[in-house]
């Protein structure tokens, strides 16, 4: 009922910059809060960052000052801009969304992207 495709991963040296965008499609009736979030080789999956409807921001102590989430409501898209990449920064990204479908009222479903890798060399 709900896609979420990202895009914008790949191979950067330290200290780089990537760009992760999340697009969000099918039958849904409002977006609410998006989220990124990275799971390391061997790791559990971690929050990096979220953000309301109305554009309120969150993000983990680790990428506070180098990483900036956004959207646009109007594409149902999010995005993250990693700044001042570190090789600890290296994982699989993955997309989150708080949304409503339609025929479904009020309730509230989450739904997550199939992951963008993104690896830091040093």
């Amino acid at each position: 009922q709900v896609q979420l495709a990202e895009s914008g991963g790949g191979l950067v040296q330290a200290g780089g910059s990537l760009r992760l965008s999340c697009a969000a499609s099918g039958s849904f009736n409002t977006i609410y809060t998006m989220a990124w979030y990275h799971q390391a080789p061997g790791k559990q999956r971690e929050l990096v960052a979220t953000i309301s409807r109305g554009g309120d921001t969150n993000y983990a102590d680790s990428v506070k000052g180098r990483f900036t989430i956004s959207r646009d409501n109007a594409k149902n898209t999010v995005y993250l801009q990693m700044n001042s990449l570190k090789p600890e920064d290296t994982a699989v990204y993955y997309c989150n969304a708080n949304v409503t479908l339609r025929n479904w009222g009020p309730r509230v479903f989450r739904y997550w992207g199939q992951g963008t890798p993104v690896t830091v060399s040093s």
